[in-house]
């Protein structure tokens, strides 16, 4: 099972500069206990992004730059190949940036997502999601609290 794992606002919004727009420390927390010790795939920008690899976890890159080395990652040239580098765990996540996502829509068969109720000015954005083929299967809603400073909520989708 092949999952993308992302955090998205209201208007689709990932981030902007390459950065996450929003703190969300109830989201991070969940990102980690769902991702650790499975295989992580992201692309290059991402991984940059991150500034290290994450602990516990097989990173995955994806970069077009056949030179690229990061020690402890993976470094492969596409997304098929990132997929086959994982083979090994049985629930790889696909954690972006948004390219990544816009070509892993079509081969995942799980969309675990925070929805982040407030609107963005973002520079990448998350595919739209097709209900025909997606089916909301679990969701929990939050509202902002002292820590987490918008209302949220954790969104489960998988392929009809």
């Amino acid at each position: 099972m092949i999952t993308i794992i992302a955090a998205i606002a209201k208007n689709n919004a990932l981030g902007k500069d390459n950065k996450l727009i929003w703190h969300l420390p109830a989201d991070l927390k969940r990102f980690k206990q769902v991702t650790l010790n499975h295989h992580i795939i992201m692309g290059r920008k991402t991984f940059e992004s991150l500034g290290k690899p994450l602990p516990n976890r097989t990173s995955i890159i994806i970069s077009r730059n056949k030179n690229y080395k990061v020690e402890g990652c993976i470094v492969v040239n596409s997304l098929e190949e990132a997929i086959k580098a994982a083979a090994e765990d049985e629930n790889p996540f696909i954690l972006g940036g948004a390219e990544i996502y816009k070509q892993a829509i079509d081969i995942a068969d799980k969309l675990d997502l925070t929805f982040v109720h407030h609107t963005f000015e973002a520079d990448a954005f998350f595919p739209k999601i097709d209900t025909s083929i997606w089916k909301e299967t679990s969701r929990q809603d939050f509202k902002a609290d002292e820590k987490n400073n918008y209302d949220y909520s954790f969104v489960s989708f998988e392929k009809l």
